[in-house]
């Protein structure tokens, strides 16, 4: 039985990792190395308020969100933990693919830092938005409740939640749209999140896209050297040119966690580490436990929750 890792998306709006900044000289080693290649304190990469233009923002969170999760996973490498198989989401594919090796530390955060000087949107365009949405199981239902609403796409799928009643996922589009769809629905169906002022993983996003394709482009990729899960589409990613496609159309196409877990479950996973709190804990259905760590205390339970299952922890692949 194998492990796999978990590398969630979104943008550290919130201070992160200040316990196990305290808590390992390899975590602030780690902070020290990022802030040097980004030009950002540690202060700013931990838990200063993030600046506020939104692209600046978006970049200084990516930055503060991929710190995270790579500090976690460089954690449990002390302890000898070594993943099977690995995915992520959005940010978190990102990430996961560095740590698969299909490309190097320095590249990953010298993209994430430099996409600060991304253009802002036009003035006099609509406003973005984004909202969680509680979908149905049934067959035949809507495959969101904004299906076919000029101005709102799905964005991201996250699965069944763990009672197994609803489906969460994610639209993003115009504000404004999304605003009278949360009003007409029933309560609690469609939650607009406030301050999330871009419209990720939609067409909308093509400016940036277009504006990062050439930076991606110039990305010495290789081909990753454990199964890497792709959040796009139900696949693994192996080789150099899987990777950078998935780096070009990150941005502009909606994701998938359920083609990521689905993914790792073919692969022999049985265990799931989410690295960092960006997959939110105890809402969700997995296909294998999963333990959130955040915080030093969740180092030890993946540990002991490691050990009692029975997880190969070398990284060994469980499938040929």
């Amino acid at each position: 039985m194998s492990l796999g890792y978990l590398f969630g998306g979104g943008v550290g709006t919130e201070p992160r990792g200040l316990e196990l900044y305290r808590s390992y000289e390899t975590v602030r080693s780690w902070y020290e190395q990022v802030s040097a290649w980004t030009g950002l304190t540690v202060g700013q990469i931990l838990e200063e308020d993030l600046p506020a233009a939104q692209e600046e923002r978006q970049s200084v969170g990516t930055v503060r969100e991929a710190a995270l999760a790579i500090g976690v996973h460089d954690v449990l490498a002390s302890f000898g933990l070594r993943p099977a198989a690995i995915g992520g989401l959005s940010l978190g594919a990102m990430t996961a693919s560095c740590l698969a090796g299909a490309l190097g530390r320095r590249e990953l955060f010298d993209m994430l830092a430099g996409s600060r000087e991304a253009p802002e949107p036009p003035a006099g365009e609509p406003r973005q938005g984004i909202a969680i949405a509680f979908g149905s199981l049934d067959e035949g239902a809507p495959s969101h409740p904004g299906e076919n609403v000029p101005g709102i796409h799905l964005a991201g799928d996250f699965g069944p939640t763990a009672d197994g009643t609803r489906r969460i996922m994610m639209l993003a589009g115009h504000a404004e749209a999304l605003g009278a769809l949360a009003a007409e629905a029933p309560p609690g169906t469609v939650v607009p999140l406030p301050g999330r002022t871009i419209a990720v993983h939609t067409p909308l996003r093509r400016p940036y896209r277009d504006f990062m394709a050439p930076r991606i482009d110039a990305i010495p990729f290789t081909d990753p050297e454990l199964p890497l899960l792709s959040c796009l589409e139900p696949k693994v990613l192996r080789t150099a040119a899987d990777v950078r496609d998935l780096f070009q159309r990150n941005s502009t196409h909606p994701i998938s966690l359920v083609d990521v877990y689905g993914g790792m479950k073919e692969q022999g996973v049985r265990l799931g580490l989410v690295m960092g709190p960006s997959i939110p804990e105890g809402i969700l259905a997995f296909p294998f436990p999963v333990v959130h760590i955040e915080r030093p205390e969740h180092i030890e339970q993946a540990l002991t929750t490691a050990y009692d299952l029975g997880i190969d922890l070398s990284g060994a692949p469980a499938l040929p």
